[in-house]
């Protein structure tokens, strides 16, 4: 009996021991001895952000010294194409839209749609994309995690979006699509005491590291004694023909938490890896890409060179240089005193070959021309080019070219903001999964209403679970709602927002809101192109079967009273207003044009109008 009861008291196996934890410390090891390079060259684009490049770093001395020290000059010319590139995105500031698959999910969608902006703002994701987007635009990629926080809202949990840095993540090397991978790594440092204090089984156990991670040339002195390394590492497991994700959180020999020992089935029922990968250029066999920094450090580099050799060529000719024979007499130190109107000199005689000036020769115009095509070179490669920048081409004064070439100039950043609206998408679907997952119990946001007014709006998964689909009395199995995500931009621009109103005004103006002009007024919006345009022409539409409605309506009433009370028919109509409506002119021409007004032609207004959107994604 005692035996029998010293083996039902030993504790079960637990998939996740000490000896899977030294499998998954020699994975990361693999993992991080596959992404050197990558980190190389993401802590030498920081280094180029600060202007601090290699030849920055050699500067130990004064000019005249040897040619690999001394001054190095150091332009801006790389910082402005990313400040420039990071502004357009910024303007591009995504919005989400969920659109349900089935008219059943309607509801749920446009709740959604309200809730998830609420979500985002929350999380103070504007300072996120703003962080991510200098990070994409200086190393090529940019990482977004997306999880659940059991510890926010008062413990009872939400969603959180942070942006990672790219140096303390690790993925199977190779691999193109991160969810490929088989193992997932991300690594953080944290403090003793912390950790002591949330897990107190760690008293004692916290003694030095097992691995170090890659840091960037901080400007201040980072210590990291008395700090532990704490590994989250996230796996698949083939579960029933299905992905079932895992984790695991650790550190040294300590398990923290692990859903497999917990008997958890999965961290997250969408089986994806809560990161989202956002590459600028993308590089074949790798999840990231490369960025500004590796396209135009080559030509960089050449404007500091010859900016250090124009800068040293001035000073040298500002500052005049001389020979001066060891027996010439002359008193160098009375020479180089201009307070002292006289030098006095020992020699019998003097003459050019006691002191002769070292001649100098000031650079000519091609080395010029050199430096302002190095310059045009950079701005080219990089698109921004000074019509991007709204100075125009030399000879260029028409309005509408102006607005054409800044068009056209505005593609690459349109590119970049479309590829991160693709990155945003897939984060906001990981939202909507863990919504489904984890908002068992209904959750309150304060929205802005169709009218502008404050609402609220209540959101819960239970619309969104699966639903057994019937045919009659026979079960058809269950579906799944799911959504579609239109991300739209929004209106960051204050000229864009404004001319968005003068439409509004003009499309009034031109009798388009008439119910009477509704037929005419679709078949004008058909050929027509504008954000909200299907807005506006759902409007129309309504205003159009609305009157339609009415005038029926109205013949019904008036057939009526001709049938049964004649006498009552003009009595009727003159109510009804049909001899106003019949007399009324259409409502149009009710304010004068720009053009009778003085102002700018319509033919500039919409040139402003493209080039206020030259580098605004088509959401």
């Amino acid at each position: 009996m005692d035996e029998l009861q010293s083996m039902m008291m030993v504790e079960p196996a637990q998939p996740v021991d000490k000896e899977r934890l030294l499998e998954f410390d020699g994975l990361l090891e693999k993992y991080k001895s596959g992404k050197k390079r990558l980190e190389s060259r993401v802590v030498a684009a920081e280094n180029w952000w600060k202007l601090r490049n290699v030849t920055e770093e050699r500067k130990n001395g004064d000019i005249g010294n040897d040619p690999d020290a001394g001054f190095r000059a150091k332009s801006g010319w790389l910082h402005n194409v990313i400040t420039s590139k990071h502004a357009d995105a910024m303007e591009n500031y995504p919005e989400p839209i969920i659109l349900p698959r089935e008219p059943g999910d309607r509801e749920q969608a446009k709740t959604l749609s309200d809730v998830l902006p609420c979500i985002l703002e929350q999380n103070h994701f504007e300072e996120t994309y703003d962080k991510a987007m200098w990070q994409k635009l200086k190393t090529g990629t940019c990482v977004y995690q997306v999880r659940w926080d059991t510890e926010k809202a008062f413990g009872q949990g939400d969603i959180a979006i942070e942006c990672v840095d790219l140096l303390t993540i690790f993925w199977e090397p190779g691999v193109t699509d991160i969810q490929k991978s088989r193992y997932l790594f991300h690594v953080e440092l944290q403090d003793n005491e912390v950790l002591e204090l949330q897990y107190p089984q760690l008293k004692d156990k916290l003694k030095g590291q097992k691995h170090t991670l890659t840091r960037y040339m901080y400007d201040d002195s980072v210590d990291t004694t008395g700090k532990s390394m704490v590994i989250d590492v996230y796996y698949k497991v083939k579960t029933g023909g299905q992905d079932v994700l895992h984790y695991c959180k650790y550190v040294g020999d300590e398990i923290l938490y692990s859903t497999e020992n917990a008997g958890q089935g999965g961290i997250y029922d969408h089986g994806l890896y809560p990161f989202v990968f956002d590459a600028l250029w993308p590089i074949e066999g790798s999840p990231c890409g490369y960025g500004y920094v590796d396209l135009c450090q080559n030509p960089q580099t050449q404007l500091d060179m010859l900016d250090t050799a124009f800068t040293k060529n001035a000073l040298v000719g500002a500052t005049p240089r001389y020979f001066v024979r060891t027996d010439g007499g002359v008193n160098e130190k009375d020479f180089l005193n201009l307070q002292k109107p006289f030098v006095k000199v020992s020699a019998a005689s003097l003459d050019e070959m006691q002191m002769r000036v070292v001649d100098y020769k000031p650079l000519g115009g091609t080395y010029l021309n050199l430096y302002d095509r190095k310059i045009d070179e950079l701005r080219q490669t990089s698109g921004n080019t000074e019509t991007a920048n709204g100075v125009p081409a030399s000879g260029v004064t028409a309005a509408s070219a102006i607005a054409a070439l800044q068009e056209a100039s505005g593609k690459t950043s349109r590119d970049m903001t479309q590829a991160s609206y693709r990155a945003y998408s897939r984060m906001i679907e990981m939202c909507i999964e863990l919504i489904r997952q984890f908002y068992t119990t209904p959750r309150t946001f304060r929205i802005t209403g169709d009218l502008g007014q404050q609402a609220f709006a209540e959101v819960s998964n239970a619309p969104m679970l699966p639903r057994e689909v019937a045919y009659g009395s026979v079960s058809m199995g269950t579906v799944t709602p799911l959504y579609d995500i239109k991300v739209r931009v929004q209106k960051r621009n204050a000229y864009t927002r404004t001319a968005q109103n003068e439409l509004a005004l003009q499309l009034y103006s031109a009798g388009f809101f008439a119910p009477e002009m509704a037929t005419a007024a679709l078949a004008c919006l058909d050929m027509m192109d504008f954000e909200g345009k299907d807005d506006v022409m759902q409007h129309i539409a309504q205003n159009g079967t609305l009157l339609q409605m009415l005038q029926q309506t109205q013949q019904l009433v008036l057939a009526l009273l001709q049938k049964y009370e004649p006498e009552a028919v003009p009595q009727m109509a003159a109510a009804m207003g049909l001899d106003a409506q019949q007399t009324a002119a259409v409502p149009g021409g009710m304010t004068p044009s720009l053009d009778a007004a003085g102002g700018e032609s319509g033919v500039t207004a919409k040139a402003r109008q493209r080039a206020a959107s030259a580098t605004e994604a088509r959401g």
